[in-house]
């Protein structure tokens, strides 16, 4: 009797978090998993192995990926999760360089790891992508507009990529959660050029933010929905992850604009004056 060989999946940013969690996840549904994070392997229980894979680098990202072949022959499954955010902080108060860094991270990383591992699917007929995104790839994030930015950019690329790839075997999705409990915090970038004029703003923000995380789902959820995604016989194009996103994604598609719009006002309170405080920064979407 011939052995059935498991399916190989390649999770990027999966040191800590939803990443860590899914790679998990994968690994105890029968994959064989390669995590992957810019540390490289670390000694650990995980149930998967490590690489060291930068995703802002081409020549990383290219490594990595021949790894993988001359272990395994074959990428089925790619779980794009890598990425960072910046701290609550108004659109102004971020230089074009730090623009250019998240979305060299959250983005353009996302595209060099599918660009190296899609030749390789549409050799073998067969694939699955899953870009991990956010709520915020469909509803706006006021403080929060360049992580908002790259994950509406996540949602048009990963669409528009399925189309391209459905007839060649390969299917891209997006799973969506909302506000996580994990250390992505830890990772945040400083906004580079704060002013003062957004402070008060900004720290309220930042105090609401916190208010929410209280309650936030835990990435297991979002493992859920990206293992949800890859066992799927007819994938769809977008998963929603938590009850959270579930209600937001409602809210989005059958509210009126307008209703939305105050919504997302009134829950970060952007028309009253706080009270200054000290901010500290908090995970976000």
């Amino acid at each position: 009797m011939h052995m059935i060989k498991p399916k190989i999946a390649l999770v990027t940013g999966a040191s800590s978090g939803i990443g860590e969690a899914t790679a998990e996840r994968l690994a105890n549904a029968g994959y064989k998993v390669y995590g992957t994070s810019r540390r490289g392997a670390q000694a650990s229980k995980r149930s998967f192995e490590m690489l060291s894979l930068d995703v802002t680098s081409d020549d990383s990202v290219d490594a990595a990926v021949a790894e993988t072949m001359r272990r395994d022959g074959r990428v089925d499954l790619l779980v794009n999760n890598a990425g960072f955010g910046v701290a609550p902080a108004g659109a102004e108060e971020s230089s074009i360089d730090q623009a250019r860094a998240i979305f060299e991270t959250n983005f353009f990383g996302l595209v060099r790891m599918t660009r190296a591992v899609v030749p390789h699917m549409r050799r073998e007929g067969s694939g699955r992508i899953i870009n991990i995104g956010s709520v915020l790839g469909f509803l706006p994030m006021p403080y929060g507009a360049l992580y908002a930015a790259t994950k509406h950019a996540v949602e048009g690329y990963s669409e528009s990529l399925d189309h391209e790839l459905r007839t060649r075997g390969i299917r891209v999705s997006v799973v969506q959660p909302a506000y996580t409990k994990t250390p992505f915090d830890a990772n945040f970038m400083e906004p580079d050029a704060k002013l003062d004029a957004y402070r008060e703003a900004r720290e309220g923000v930042t105090r609401r933010v916190n208010e929410v995380m209280a309650t936030a789902e835990h990435p297991g959820v979002v493992a859920d929905t990206v293992l949800k995604a890859a066992s799927a016989a007819h994938p769809k194009i977008r998963y929603t992850a938590g009850k959270l996103a579930n209600r937001l994604r409602l809210l989005r598609r059958f509210a009126p604009a307008g209703l939305v719009d105050a919504g997302i006002r009134k829950d970060l309170r952007l028309d009253a004056r706080p009270t200054a405080q000290p901010a500290r920064t908090a995970r976000a979407f």
